[in-house]
């Protein structure tokens, strides 16, 4: 698994990868959101549920059989990739993106624990307030190079 999860990688452009929950209503939003403002592609996309997504997850330490967080992994084709999770790795999402959304990564001057409980609180209530589908955003052919597998 770990080698189709490298090939599939070697597929993609970004620097970052974005893995989020395939069946989250909010997390598809966001995965729309993030290709339509991310304007340099610095982002390509695996869902957690996909070989990929439960590679990455084990090898940063996660539990790849929990799909409620969100990660980025910085820097991800490089010798040193970076995990970031939840409210940090909201962070890193609205940095990469420029003006405005630059301006929401001042909240890194927050604890991770702030940052991690307002996550918290979004993703427990996700599926509640945004919907479940049975199946992962399946990419327009335009951007399908950037999602990984």
């Amino acid at each position: 698994m770990v080698g189709a999860a490298r090939q599939a990688i070697g597929e993609a452009g970004g620097v970052h990868l974005v893995l989020y929950d395939g069946v989250c209503g909010v997390c598809s939003r966001l995965v729309q959101f993030l290709l339509s403002h991310d304007r340099r592609a610095a982002f390509d996309f695996a869902s957690l549920q996909s070989p990929t997504g439960q590679t990455m997850v084990e090898r940063f330490g996660g539990n790849p059989r929990q799909f409620d967080s969100f990660y980025v992994i910085a820097n991800y084709r490089t010798a040193h990739p970076r995990p970031f999770t939840q409210g940090r790795a909201a962070l890193v999402v609205a940095r990469e993106l420029g003006w405005p959304w630059r301006a929401f990564s001042a909240a890194g001057v927050l604890p991770t624990v702030v940052l991690d409980s307002i996550y918290a609180l979004v993703a427990r209530n996700r599926y509640r307030l945004f919907g479940r589908s049975e199946t992962c955003v399946v990419p327009g052919p335009d951007v399908r190079h950037r999602f990984v597998e």
